[in-house]
């Protein structure tokens, strides 16, 4: 089995990124967009959260962009800043071979290394996303709540399950 490689994202990045999302949000319950947004708008989402001092980062497998994953802000309102939201996307033909576990602690170990304290999942469709669920548990997860039946897409209601770790020290300290 390949090693997955983990480095930091850039803008050449784009266009696989924008794939890998675009049919998550077209046939998946991951993102509770409805219509996929094009490589400027991606890009313009990637600027957005590196000029803001977030983690983006990229899988690689066998040479080829196997996933992505960035930590963002949890909430607008400064009280809010030491918490980040995670996204984690594993192209389809890379899913079940170790990428989104690889991402998933870069991305906490960048995210401490930055000074964040806690990471928060929201998982889109409880019913669907087991294998995220999963995946966040492994990484220390635990689960916060299920807020249902509030999105609608492909027809059906879906709910979001919340998942938290803390990093670092978490809430031992307050924030440097």
């Amino acid at each position: 089995m390949s090693s997955v490689s983990i480095r930091p994202a850039e803008l050449g990045d784009i266009s696989a990124i924008t794939r890998i999302y675009a049919h998550a949000v077209e046939y998946g319950t991951a993102s509770f967009e409805l219509d996929p947004p094009d490589e400027a708008e991606m890009a313009r989402r990637m600027n957005d959260l590196l000029s803001n001092g977030f983690p983006y980062i990229v899988a690689e497998l066998d040479g080829v962009l196997a996933g992505y994953a960035y930590a963002g802000s949890f909430r607008a309102r400064l009280a809010f800043r030491p918490t980040v939201e995670n996204s984690v996307y594993i192209a389809t033909s890379m899913q079940r071979r170790g990428v989104g576990r690889a991402l998933l602690a870069a991305l906490i170990e960048a995210s401490e290394a930055l000074g964040f304290r806690q990471m928060i999942a929201v998982i889109g469709d409880s019913s669907k996303q087991a294998a995220s669920i999963g995946l966040h548990e492994a990484a220390g997860f635990r689960h916060v709540g299920v807020l249902e039946n509030i999105g609608f897409k492909h027809g059906r209601w879906l709910d979001s399950v919340l998942m938290q770790r803390a990093l670092g020290p978490g809430a031992a300290t307050p924030p440097g």
